[in-house]
């Protein structure tokens, strides 16, 4: 079997492509579908291992690809994996800023390592990425940059932290649409509700019944999969989005708009996209 993308075959050929976080999740499902689509995909993570996991998954299925271990909240090595990167593959056309992690936390007891090492992954990492991807080519080159960020829409309770950074991300995405447009790079954003995805797994157990039951409150009455993200991502690479920079893009089920006064209604007529063959349901919602 192959990813089932709806875009067409060779939307991509030619071009490279970076995805933080490629190890896992989201990122993993969308280095596959944007390799399917004829991209040359270079991971970025922290852990090679998971990487190498993911390229050897692409390279199977006829991908090409390149595993790039690196801590993106640190310059220096983010200035060389973009280095190594164009050394590689020649050029560097999108770049996906999906690289992201938090931790639940009620704000008074956070500590400030705890803030701040989420705020460098989820906001100083995409920036540096993001610069170092347009000051090294697309500056000259053009290019699009996709960040993904959250639903924080009005609070995130529990998860202070991450809803500032991923405000802040929007901001930035926002800015650099207008700073970067004159050089042809489009910068758009991707923001999940609650996706059934392997980044549930780093949640603590304790966890598990809100996510259980984190359906009942989407309008949609499911969670999103990965490959509904990745779909998402791929269309604002493409050149369909050409005219689209400084957006963001919810796919949530319609979550944040829910309001006092409006029950759920349990249902089963929101179909779910599965395109991704390889993609397997978080134990911590049941998932073998």
């Amino acid at each position: 079997m192959s990813y089932r993308s709806i875009f067409r075959p060779g939307l991509f050929d030619g071009q490279v492509a970076i995805v933080t976080g490629g190890g896992s999740g989201i990122g993993r499902c969308t280095a596959h579908e944007l390799a399917a689509l004829g991209a040359r995909v270079a991971l970025v993570g922290r852990k090679l291992d998971k990487l190498k996991s993911v390229e050897a998954e692409i390279v199977a299925r006829g991908g090409l690809v390149s595993c790039h271990a690196i801590d993106i909240r640190d310059e220096a090595s983010v200035q060389l994996v973009i280095g190594d990167v164009l050394a590689t593959h020649g050029r560097i056309d999108a770049l996906v800023n999906n690289a992201g992690g938090q931790f639940p936390m009620p704000l008074a007891a956070m500590s400030l390592n705890g803030w701040e090492a989420v705020v460098k992954t989820n906001l100083t990492g995409g920036f540096l990425m993001a610069r170092e991807s347009f000051g090294q080519w697309m500056s000259q080159h053009g290019g699009a940059i996709v960040n993904i960020v959250a639903d924080m829409w009005g609070s995130m309770p529990m998860m202070g932290h991450s809803g500032a950074a991923r405000a802040g991300m929007v901001s930035f995405t926002e800015t650099a649409a207008v700073e970067w447009a004159a050089a042809g790079v489009r910068v758009n954003a991707v923001a999940p509700g609650y996706i059934a995805s392997s980044g549930l797994e780093k949640y603590p157990p304790e966890f598990a019944s809100f996510l259980k039951k984190a359906h009942t409150s989407i309008p949609a009455y499911r969670l999103g999969t990965e490959s509904e993200i990745s779909a998402a991502i791929v269309y604002l690479l493409s050149e369909a989005a050409s005219f689209i920079t400084g957006a963001v893009l919810r796919v949530d089920g319609g979550r944040p708009n829910g309001r006092i006064g409006w029950e759920p209604v349990a249902h089963d007529k929101s179909r779910p996209f599965n395109g991704f063959d390889l993609a397997q349901p978080p134990k911590i919602l049941g998932g073998e």
